[in-house]
């Protein structure tokens, strides 16, 4: 019984590590936090979750390693999440370049929370390397001999991880301070956000693997 603790106890760690670290995923639940609110930025948290725990099924299904394998299949999933996050750094350019004094809040507008969510899913299914990281968690965590409720531990406490680490940057920078930082420098926020897609986009479209 310890040993299989022991082994979840890894597979936790290694996702609370690969969630906590700066993504896009965090990236984009942070600008929209400081520039949209608590609820938007929970609205993209949740879309980020329910993206990582459809490769989590998929993984289980072992059908991510059928993906890995075939390599057009990866191909397509890389392109399309590049050309998605070079979008995502337009419209933050374009928020950036939005002519309004620096101390000025933006405009506020009706939030989409079925748009919201379907950026933070699409953001996490269409990154391949969600599909590796998945592929090596379940080979972390399935190993010979471990009880048949061990792929449920998993795919449950990884789950409360990706809530607590996704809402929790959502609840962070949502907060009065936060916001009121934004307000004072949203062009600059806004072009760092478009630098970071940029950059991420174009890295994963010209990455060889």
């Amino acid at each position: 019984m310890s040993d299989v603790l022991n082994q979840l106890l890894v597979v936790y760690g290694a996702y609370l590590l690969a969630t906590a670290s700066p993504g896009p995923s965090n990236m984009a639940i942070m600008g929209v936090a400081m520039s949209q609110g608590r609820r938007p930025a929970l609205a993209v948290a949740a879309g980020v979750v329910a993206g990582s725990m459809t490769w989590a099924m998929l993984a289980a299904t072992g059908l991510s390693v059928v993906l890995t394998a075939w390599a057009h299949a990866l191909f397509a999933i890389k392109i399309i999440g590049g050309l998605y996050l070079l979008y995502l750094a337009y419209r933050s350019a374009r928020s950036a370049l939005a002519a309004r004094p620096m101390d000025a809040a933006p405009v506020p507008s009706a939030p989409s929370y079925r748009a919201l969510f379907r950026r933070g899913f699409l953001l996490h299914i269409a990154n391949p390397k969600a599909i590796l990281a998945w592929v090596a968690i379940m080979s972390l965590g399935l190993q010979p001999g471990m009880p048949t409720w061990t792929l449920q531990a998993v795919i449950a406490g990884c789950a409360l991880l990706g809530i607590f680490v996704f809402g929790g940057y959502a609840l962070v920078f949502s907060t009065p301070a936060i916001v009121r930082g934004y307000r004072r420098a949203s062009r600059w926020i806004e072009a760092g956000l478009a630098s970071f897609f940029g950059f991420a986009g174009l890295r994963l479209l010209l990455s060889r693997s």
